[in-house]
Formats: C-alpha cells, sequence, structure tokens
C-alpha cells in the first residue's frame, strides 16, 4: 500500500487535518501536494486546537516525515510561524520534515494584488487575498520564483526587479495601491533562505526512494474537489487541482504508486466565499448548523455556509477522484435534527439534470430533489463501535454508501482523534 491519497469530496473544510493525523499513526510519510496557507488543517493535539496551513497534518506524529511538495506556493511569514508554533509544542521539524525545491514562492506583490484585484473586482471569487491566485498565475507564465532561486543570488535579484516592476506598475496604475520596495525584499528573500535551508530537498527523489521502500505515503490535499480549478465550479474555485491527479503533478509521484483514495466529506455541506451551492439553508436551520458544526474558516475565521448534504455532487466527486471509500464527518452535528434531508437529484424546472453541470449559470437555477431520512436525536459521544450507533444513524450511513457505491470506512463524532470510528 505504498500511496494513500487523502481528497476533500466537497468544497473544502471537510475534516482532512483530522482524518490525515488519525491515519498517520500508520504510515511512513505524509506529503502536502497543493494549494498554499489559504488553506487551514484543523487538528486537535494534547487537547489544544492546532491550525497547520502549511506543513502536513502528520507532523504530530513523532515517527512520520512530513514533505512539502513542488505543487505547493509557500509564503515564508506563514512558514516561519508554524515552525514557531510546532516549536513551542516541543515537536521537532528539522530532519523531519522537507520542503521540495521547485516549489513556487509566495511573494509580497502577489498579496497586495490579490487584494486588491478582490476589493476592486466586480466579479470577486471570494479569496482568502494571501497571493495564491497570483503566486500560480506566475507560475504558469513561468515567471515565478522557486526554492531553488534563492542559491542564485544575481537569478533571484533579476526575477525580483522584472516581476516588482510590473508589480508596481499594476498597482499603481490600476489599482491606486502603493509601492514595493525591490531591495527590501532582495533582503527579506535571502534570509529565508537561511531559515528555510535545512528543510530543503529534492522530495521527489526523496518519494521516490520511499517508494522503491515500500513505506506507506499519505498524500494530503487542500481544499476539496468542487473548488478544483479544472473540475470545479469555475470561476469560484482555488488556484490549483485538490483532486486526486494532483497528487502526481503536485508530488513527483506515478499514478501507479496510487492504492488507494479515501474521500472525506462532511455528513452535510459548507462552502466559504462565493459560488453556487444548490443545498444551501440561508434560514434558521442554515444557522443551526453553523452554530452545532462550530462552522467558521480555519484560515479566515469566515462564517462558512451551510446545507444538507448533496449526493449529486458527492457522486461527481466520487468520479473524478476514483474515490474508492469514504471518511465521513461530523455526523454528531446532525444529533439535533429530528428529519434530515438529503439531495438525490437535480432539476431546472420540470427537467431532471442526470449530471452535477460544469456551469455556474446552470448551478445557481438548480432546485435540488430530496429525500427525508429520520434523525436520531441522541448524542454520539462516547460511542466507540459502529453497532452501538443508534439505527437512524446507522441506516443513514447506509443511504450513502447505497446512493455512491462506496464504502463508508471512517466515521468522526467529534474533534478529537479518539472520536473517530473505523467500520468494516
Amino acid at each position: 500500500m505504498p500511496v494513500t491519497v487523502v481528497v476533500g469530496a466537497q468544497w473544502g473544510d471537510e475534516g482532512k487535518g483530522k482524518v490525515v493525523d488519525f491515519l498517520a499513526r500508520e504510515a511512513d510519510i505524509v506529503a502536502r501536494y497543493q494549494g498554499g496557507p489559504n488553506a487551514g488543517h484543523t487538528v486537535t493535539y494534547n487537547t489544544q486546537r492546532l491550525v497547520l496551513h502549511l506543513i502536513p497534518s502528520g507532523i504530530l506524529h513523532p515517527h512520520v516525515q512530513c514533505v512539502i511538495g513542488n505543487g505547493v506556493v509557500i509564503d515564508p511569514v506563514a512558514f516561519r510561524e508554524e515552525i514557531a508554533l510546532l516549536e513551542r509544542l516541543g515537536i521537532t521539524t528539522v530532519g523531519r520534515l522537507y520542503v521540495s525545491n521547485r516549489a513556487h514562492l509566495i511573494m509580497p506583490y502577489h498579496k497586495l494584488l490579490d487584494q486588491a484585484h478582490e476589493q476592486q473586482s466586480q466579479q470577486p471569487i471570494g479569496t482568502t487575498g494571501r497571493g495564491i491566485g497570483p503566486a500560480y498565475i506566475d507560475k504558469f507564465r513561468r515567471t515565478g520564483i522557486r526554492i531553488v532561486d534563492l542559491l542564485h543570488r544575481q537569478v533571484l535579484e533579476a526575477k525580483l526587479r522584472a516581476n516588482v516592476e510590473e508589480s508596481n506598475a499594476l498597482l499603481r496604475t490600476l489599482y491606486k495601491a502603493e509601492e514595493l520596495d525591490v531591495e527590501a525584499i532582495v533582503q527579506e528573500y535571502l534570509a529565508f533562505d537561511a531559515f528555510i535551508d535545512p528543510y530543503v530537498t529534492d522530495t521527489a527523489a526523496l518519494l521516490a526512494e520511499a517508494l522503491r521502500q515500500q513505506k506507506h505515503i499519505i498524500a494530503e490535499g487542500a481544499q476539496g474537489a468542487l473548488l478544483d480549478v479544472d473540475h470545479g465550479t469555475y470561476p469560484y474555485v482555488t488556484s490549483s487541482n485538490p483532486t486526486s491527479g494532483g497528487a502526481c503533478t503536485g508530488l513527483g509521484i506515478p499514478p501507479t504508486a496510487i492504492t488507494r483514495i479515501l474521500g472525506v466529506a462532511k455528513a452535510y455541506v459548507t462552502r466559504v466565499g462565493y459560488g453556487p451551492f444548490p443545498t444551501e439553508q440561508k434560514g434558521p436551520i442554515g444557522e443551526q448548523l453553523r452554530r452545532l458544526g462550530e462552522e467558521f474558516g480555519a484560515t479566515t475565521g469566515r462564517p462558512r455556509r451551510c446545507g444538507w448534504l448533496d449526493l449529486v455532487a458527492l457522486r461527481y466527486s466520487v468520479t473524478i477522484n476514483g474515490i474508492t471509500e469514504l471518511a465521513l464527518t461530523k455526523l454528531d452535528v446532525l444529533s439535533y435534527f429530528a428529519e434530515i434531508p438529503v439531495c438525490v437529484g437535480y432539476r431546472i424546472g420540470r427537467k431532471p439534470l442526470r449530471y452535477f453541470p460544469p456551469d455556474c449559470t446552470t448551478l445557481e437555477q438548480i432546485e435540488p430533489e430530496y429525500v427525508v431520512l429520520p434523525g436520531w436525536q441522541q448524542p454520539l459521544n462516547g460511542i466507540d463501535r459502529v453497532e452501538d450507533l443508534p439505527q437512524a444513524a446507522r441506516r443513514y450511513i447506509a443511504f450513502i454508501e447505497e446512493f455512491l457505491r462506496i464504502p463508508v470506512r471512517m466515521l468522526s463524532l467529534g474533534p478529537e482523534r479518539a472520536a473517530t470510528l473505523l467500520c468494516s
């Protein structure tokens, strides 16, 4: 079982951090394959709630090596802060954490451009303003700055000067924003080079050797499949590929090494930012889900939009990711509802839709078709066997399995590691 890919099956915030932290007990390496510090993976460590933005969730296990792959964009400020947080907890990172020398860096101008565009756009996306999108833009137009560039001062300065001059022109003329100082940025990133140097390596070679030795690798995605830049609800998506295919390009591993794809989904659905959301509940139900599930963004603190489970969208995620099994999180949040609607179909007027639509215009017109299942109306805390779950809760899980035709292998009944059930 060389590689297990853990992928978000909805619009992110499904609880991947806790799932990866739980699975890492039996892993050798946990490797993050895309995204940036716009993602927040929440884990509980010694009763303390931690939010990891760049460093893989497996770092809390002393025996696990962690990798930040070439598909991740790295903010030096966020990286330093996260290392400092772990050091305060007594968690060793040097010798356990490896950063790809091919990973791209988020620069100060990326953040300014991201924030200025979002503030002035007539069609804002709802980004975190942390520069992730502009960093990926530079990557794909081949003007990005990679960690390996920090080793070559003349190359770094030449790239920086060209990029800052162009960014300053945009900030000055288009956004009427403050310009940046080239010299200050050069010095800042040369100092970061000294800080990050103990972590930098050729992670593709490291993972290739691990595969040769049959080590168990967990590939950890950020965000969720419905935010994938190719397969998500475009343009309300992230700037990378959270889908399982992103694990190969974001880490440099072959598809043949992947033996298991675990999708993580909430027992209901949430979304942050703008974009279509067919099962969203905007009234008291949505507020109740938000309150019970403590649905506020781990990175931004923004309140999440909440709605009933959408099995049409989830089936689409299963298809495009090749998900072989599911981890169902926050089942405990539904314990307070007498009835639980589940979306099993879409229609526009009288016309049923067979597939998840590719465009937001269609998605915004959708009327979801629901099946209403009975709730169990009793708390799930303290339950440590699937057989001890209320019958209505077990029926809810079985309904999901029957619709998706894949098994639910893991249940999360709370934020702690112990509040996790493995299903046969």
